[in-house]
């Protein structure tokens, strides 16, 4: 084989390693030229009128300049081929494992998309994740799950039966209380969840998701016992189970909340 030959690849591809060797072997246009004129061959060219040739050079010189303003203007955003509103369940699942939107992707162990059933007529919705969440990638998993379970159990359902998700879908530090900015980032991702889902009515639990979702920042007890509306969607305002656990007073109205859903659920086809 020869050295060219070496050089070569699969399908005759330049092997990378050998780019610098192949490059040397391609003589430049003045020494072609050098070479052809030392053989007593001359060079034919094909000869431009003076207008066409000022206009090619004009254009040359136009294209250069544009080709250098991209340059320097820089690289531009990159290109969201499938926005989150056309996101199939397998995109959007993906896109918010991968999310980098706000700051909380920086302490996360896992995101935590959402469980349940896809086709539920129940949502339930939370804040954000908590610590036991964030470690399983679950919603309400820990204490406050299982007194949710019991709610349900309460109402006739599993979790099997209803979709469960929180506004937030990285858990933040602290368990602080969530942000403007992380909600206004988060939200597309709930909201395609709910637009897939369509579910009959939405229970949303505790303040901070009421608030979220009603873009409002009335006390609870003023939310609570009335039928609200979250994107055309029926929506009940209740306690968030964490706080039951701290307040088990509150047990009896978030029952009558309950209650009220499940007669809306009733009059609901």
């Amino acid at each position: 084989m020869t050295k060219s030959g070496a050089a070569r690849g699969a399908g005759g591809f330049v092997n990378p390693e050998h780019w610098s060797y192949s490059l040397r072997m391609v003589p430049c246009e003045e020494v072609r030229r050098q070479y052809l004129a030392a053989m007593g061959i001359q060079l034919w060219e094909r000869r431009v009128p003076p207008g066409i040739a000022a206009a090619a050079t004009e254009r040359n010189r136009a294209q250069s300049t544009s080709d250098a303003d991209a340059a320097s203007a820089g690289p531009g955003p990159a290109a969201d081929p499938v926005t989150v509103g056309e996101m199939d369940w397998q995109r959007l699942a993906a896109a918010v494992g991968a999310c980098t939107r706000c700051g909380l992707h920086l302490g996360r162990n896992r995101t935590v998309f959402g469980t349940g059933d896809i086709h539920a007529r129940w949502m339930f919705v939370g804040e954000a994740p908590g610590a036991e969440e964030d470690r399983q990638g679950e919603p309400f998993v820990g204490r406050a799950g299982q007194l949710l379970n019991g709610m349900l159990f309460a109402l006739g359902l599993s979790r099997e039966d209803v979709y469960i998700a929180n506004v937030l879908k990285c858990r933040p530090p602290d368990n602080r209380d969530p942000q403007p900015d992380e909600v206004e980032q988060c939200e597309p991702y709930l909201l395609r969840q709910v637009d897939l889902i369509r579910p009959k009515l939405i229970v949303a639990l505790g303040r901070h998701a009421a608030h979220s979702l009603l873009r409002t920042d009335l006390a609870l007890g003023k939310l609570r016992g009335q039928q609200l509306e979250y994107h055309g969607i029926p929506l009940i305002v209740t306690y968030h189970p964490a706080y039951l656990l701290r307040n088990p007073a509150d047990k009896r109205k978030a029952w009558e909340d309950l209650r009220l859903a499940s007669r809306l659920m009733g009059a609901v086809p």
